[in-house]
């Protein structure tokens, strides 16, 4: 790894926390900064779990910021000698947009504009930074293919992670930034998002609760497991691009009453279905074309929908005493 110093942002989140443990796990060499500022979008005690994980590594240094706050961002970072940037923090969720639409300009929007800033005055050569599968909005066209348009978003965060492409390439025009977008097709595994379906089901399930089916169970996601991300992360940090976007997806849609079964096979009980109509800002399916990733990244995600959910059941299993509190 030729990057000795990186900054994680969204440390304590889902993908972060994943991709600071494998830095951390397998090259001695190199040190994660983390930042997160350990907000309640969903309940801080995941965070926090995730967190104390990765603070028994001595390569760790975890500081608690908003980066929404270019102040702060400065003083903590500006001492930091950072080669790297892997910017993965972010307000998520589609539904949450709806109702609070000012936590996605502020984080996603003027947070990476700071970001991206930062990494300009403080000569910062290269930023990986996460997009996501949403941008397709209500494209027709399957598989979605990075050289499809992306101008008509359909919910308030897809269009500001379209936004955070845009000013990626203003970045790298102007000021010969490297910049490596990754859409992310619904990233699922251990330790993930409690807002997230998978999650929410296996909860209510074991707690005898109704799951919510929406579109009456007729749509179909590429999940992507969490490994198989981390591994396209990678391949974006040592690949040396200049401008890029690419697909990281499973690239095998799954319909969502299957995805339920086998939730119900690995937890090994019923769930009782609660069938409601599509939500606003949702999509019918999601399906990523990866010919860029192989050709260029060299990805090719490895774990089915079967062997993932099996993994992330088990791992629920093993820690219901305190994830069935989230």
């Amino acid at each position: 790894m030729k990057y000795k110093n990186i900054l994680v942002t969204g440390s304590a989140g889902f993908i972060g926390f994943h991709l600071s443990k494998y830095l951390l796990d397998n090259y001695e060499d190199v040190k994660v900064i983390g930042i997160d500022n350990l907000n309640n979008y969903y309940n801080p005690v995941l965070k926090e779990k995730r967190n104390e994980i990765l603070k028994n590594y001595g390569n760790y240094n975890f500081i608690k910021l908003d980066f929404s706050d270019w102040d702060n961002l400065v003083e903590n970072l500006k001492d930091k000698d950072i080669d790297l940037i892997v910017h993965l923090g972010a307000q998520a969720g589609v539904r949450y947009s709806l109702k609070n639409p000012w936590a996605y300009i502020k984080s996603n929007e003027l947070g990476t504009l700071n970001i991206f800033e930062f990494a300009r005055r403080f000569d910062i050569g290269k930023v990986v930074y996460a997009s996501s599968s949403s941008v397709y909005g209500g494209n027709k066209k399957i598989p979605f293919s990075e050289e499809d348009r992306v101008d008509k978003p359909i919910s308030l965060y897809a269009s500001t992670k379209r936004a955070n492409e845009l000013m990626a390439y203003t970045y790298h025009h102007l000021y010969g930034i490297k910049m490596i977008g990754l859409r992310f097709f619904t990233v699922y595994g251990e330790y993930g998002r409690p807002d997230m379906a998978y999650f929410k089901f296996a909860k209510n399930i074991l707690l005898d609760k109704e799951i919510e089916v929406y579109n009456y169970g007729n749509m179909e996601r590429d999940f992507t497991y969490i490994s198989d991300v981390v591994d396209g992360i990678l391949r974006a940090i040592k690949k040396d691009f200049d401008y890029e976007i690419f697909n990281l997806g499973n690239s095998k849609p799954v319909k969502l009453m299957y995805f339920i079964e086998l939730i119900e096979k690995y937890l090994n009980k019923k769930a009782k279905k609660k069938f409601l109509p599509m939500q606003e800002g949702d999509v019918l399916r999601t399906y990523a074309d990866l010919t860029k990733s192989e050709r260029l990244l060299g990805y090719k995600p490895k774990v089915s929908i079967e062997e993932g959910l099996r993994r992330f059941c088990n791992w629920f299993l093993e820690n219901r005493d305190w994830v069935l509190r989230l």
